[in-house]
């Protein structure tokens, strides 16, 4: 029998902006600090590589069964789509890998459209049989990968800009296995040491696999990237959205720590709306007490619940080097991810926030909890990468702006960040 890990709440600030600031649906956060101040990482004091703003994105596949999971065999994917200066400069660039959730693999869209039919008549196993196709790895001849890592392309770009190189990873392959709970995690953390381990061999050497594999995304053709000796392993950050958060999670724990690629040291890992597996019999696969780690999950959020940040918040007892928790006032789950959300049009694309019955506009995760103003996509997203740039320039630049110690001090936010969320 599984025992459900007992929940402690830590304390917290209040990061407050009122209803006057809060224009067109803004968000609100609350922020909560480690006990003590955050420790100084060792980006701190060290020289930014200057970046135009520019940017560039290429993609590489090596295959839908290039590796293998370790804990049954099946086949998974090594793609990523790559965000980078258009300028590498002469200097080192940190790395953040981003790698997103659970959702359908296969863009199927007669399985989609007989997938809701069934559900609408109540039949099981046609439900069943549709949804095998928009789940199965890899997909049927003809049918398109739903390109999953490729939801996070508007933040990829916007970190980009700021001097990161930034590669968005597919995990199809385990979306469509048979694991699941913590070995699903740590089948994500495994995935992550693989692509780590490959940009290692590729910084310092200019060879391996990723040697020679770059591509155009829109059209194929080949793309020629010098990035040795441009991407700093010593500063690494990583992102996981939802089954992705708890992934991160357990690549960073301090537990871990030592299936870590040589060479790479994770500094900073941000948890976005992430969903852990509570029943774990073991939180020592989860504890990270030697990174600074960020949760966020949204008030409207219909997938995950508030334990998301609560199992944030035990996961970082006792982190001295910075842990923050967000809750984004009017935020979903889904609008994250560009290839979940309605606008993209895409196969199983929805909004998973709760109306609110008589109040147009306005949302929750839950029947009976406080509503709040329904961000856009356009406002989630931009929220998403305010805070995420702030917190990645912090711990892997040591960007020491006021308006981002303002942030990660629990201040009040200064006016220009406050117009930069209302813009969104």
């Amino acid at each position: 029998m599984m025992k459900r890990h007992k929940r402690t709440r830590t304390s917290a600030r209040l990061l407050g902006l009122s209803a006057a600031v809060l224009s067109a649906g803004a968000a609100a956060f609350t922020y909560t600090a480690a006990t003590g101040a955050a420790a100084q990482t060792e980006a701190a004091g060290r020289d930014a590589v200057p970046s135009s703003g520019a940017t560039r994105m290429v993609r590489y596949d090596l295959g839908n069964d290039a590796w293998r999971l370790p804990q049954t065999g099946e086949p998974g994917e090594l793609t990523g789509v790559v965000h980078y200066p258009a300028v590498l400069g002469a200097g080192r660039h940190p790395l953040i890998v981003m790698l997103h959730g659970l959702h359908d693999t296969c863009a199927d869209r007669k399985a989609d459209a007989a997938r809701t039919a069934a559900e609408r008549d109540g039949d099981d196993a046609a439900y069943e049989a549709a949804n095998a196709k928009l789940s199965a790895w890899p997909c049927a001849p003809g049918t398109p990968a739903l390109p999953n890592e490729r939801g996070y392309d508007y933040l990829g770009r916007k970190l980009a800009a700021q001097g990161f190189v930034v590669v968005s990873v597919g995990a199809n392959g385990i979306n469509a296995s048979s694991v699941t709970g913590d070995d699903n995690a740590a089948a994500r953390a495994d995935l992550i040491n693989r692509h780590l381990r490959m940009w290692q061999k590729l910084s310092s050497t200019g060879k391996g696999e990723l040697a020679g594999k770059f591509a155009d995304p829109a059209t194929g053709a080949a793309r020629r990237v010098d990035f040795t000796h441009h991407v700093d392993m010593r500063h690494v950050g990583l992102m996981g959205h939802s089954r992705a958060g708890a992934g991160v999670t357990w690549q960073a724990a301090d537990s871990h720590r030592g299936q870590w690629p040589k060479g790479v040291e994770v500094r900073a890992v941000a948890a976005v709306a992430p969903a852990y597996n509570v029943m774990t019999e073991d939180m020592s696969n989860y504890t990270i007490t030697k990174t600074p780690f960020a949760a966020f999950r949204g008030t409207c959020d219909g997938q995950v619940g508030g334990e998301a940040l609560w199992f944030a918040a035990d996961a970082a007892k006792g982190n001295r080097s910075g842990f923050y928790q967000f809750a984004i006032h009017g935020a979903n789950h889904n609008y994250f991810n560009t290839q979940w959300s309605p606008q993209s049009r895409q196969v199983a694309a929805s909004d998973d926030a709760m109306p609110v019955e008589g109040h147009p506009g306005q949302c929750t995760d839950r029947e009976g909890a406080a509503p709040a103003r329904q961000l856009t996509e356009p406002q989630q997203r931009h929220v998403a990468a305010t805070y995420l740039g702030a917190f990645f320039r912090r711990h892997l630049l040591g960007d020491t702006e006021p308006r981002l110690l303002a942030l990660h001090q629990g201040k009040p936010i200064p006016p220009v960040l406050q117009a930069d969320i209302n813009a969104g």
